[in-house]
């Protein structure tokens, strides 16, 4: 907490020396959980002067699936949410992983860096393993922290929000920085992580919040979709509506779920609901939730209804982010032959 608390005061003080690399896998819309847990840090971040490089991370879709369904679809669809959600393209560099080339040379020099019993060993890539469900899995899977030091290098990104069950693969990152520059010389900067304080939002089942579980609230989801969702929530049988997370985990998400939209403390909302049981909050969360997404609603659906902008601002970001990584590969090849 110190060391967050510690890098949030250098990134307020000197905003402008700092570069993020951030992104998402294109495998459908993004929901409430993005929102409140990246998206809208990665707002607040970029208003206060940081500069913001932001990937579709399209050939990481291949990584745990054997075919990439609606690709191009999914690509639009979120860059609409990004710029939907409050992040300003005209400043931001949104860029497609397939549609910079040099960026992805740089994986065979990091793979020299690093040993197979360092890939095996990393807790992050297990448990992606363990989630796709598939009997077996390719080699990039394997070689997908390599592959996100590669994302996050290119650029020399100097600070990467993650959440805490990133911080294996955001390691590796720092140690192929480092060993490169011990071997060749001064390359890469040695990205800090910044830790989220945003509180995680469980799914309308209790779950993990998950685009491939369907019990998620996307940003792009009608009314009716919303309070439908809401509805079928898991609560408890108590009827008194309180904000206990440990105990009482499927109301307290639902209360927190209301918080965030009103940037309120959940305590206050379950004090409001009281005696009212599930049906008055779920109401409550459907009202808070609608109302918070309505702008954003309307917004993506003007930007949804022009993909010739959409493409044109991948188009530019695209460009950008070459000439970022074409950059950093001469440097790489000139520091390797030396």
């Amino acid at each position: 907490m110190e060391e967050r608390t510690a890098l949030e005061e250098r990134v307020a003080a000197e905003p402008g020396a700092f570069r993020i690399l951030t992104g998402d896998r294109p495998t459908g819309p993004l929901h409430l959980g993005h929102y409140f847990g990246t998206l809208a840090n990665r707002v607040r971040l970029q208003r206060a002067g940081v500069e913001l490089f932001v990937l579709v991370a399209d050939y990481q879709v291949l990584t745990d699936r054997d075919i990439a369904d609606h690709l191009s679809e999914h690509v639009e669809g979120l860059t609409a949410d990004y710029l939907a959600a409050g992040i300003d393209p005209s400043a931001a560099t949104i860029f497609r992983h397939s549609a910079v080339p040099a960026l992805n040379q740089l994986m065979l020099p990091f793979l020299s860096l690093v040993s197979v019993a360092e890939l095996q060993r990393n807790p992050t890539v297990k448990d992606e393993i363990a989630a796709s469900r598939q009997a077996s899995v390719s080699g990039l899977m394997f070689t997908y922290p390599v592959h996100q030091a590669a994302d996050i290098l290119f650029c020399k990104a100097n600070l990467v929000p993650v959440g805490r069950d990133q911080l294996p693969h955001q390691e590796i990152t720092r140690t192929i920085a480092r060993r490169f520059n011990e071997r060749y010389g001064p390359v890469f900067p040695v990205p800090d992580a910044l830790l989220s304080a945003a509180p995680s939002l469980l799914g309308t089942d209790g779950q993990k919040m998950s685009k491939s579980r369907g019990n998620a609230i996307a940003l792009s989801a009608g009314p009716d979709e919303t309070a439908r969702l809401i509805r079928g929530a898991v609560t408890d049988g108590d009827r008194h509506i309180a904000y206990a997370p440990e105990t009482r985990p499927g109301i307290s998400n639902l209360v927190l779920l209301a918080a965030l939209c009103q940037d309120r403390d959940p305590h206050a909302i379950a004090a409001e609901i009281g005696d009212g049981g599930a049906a008055a909050l779920k109401k409550a969360v459907t009202d808070s939730v609608n109302e918070f997404l309505r702008p954003i609603r309307a917004r993506r659906a003007e930007l949804t209804a022009d993909r010739t902008y959409l493409r044109r601002v991948l188009a530019e970001g695209d460009e950008r982010a070459n000439a970022v990584a074409e950059r950093t590969l001469d440097e790489v090849r000139t520091a390797m032959a030396s």
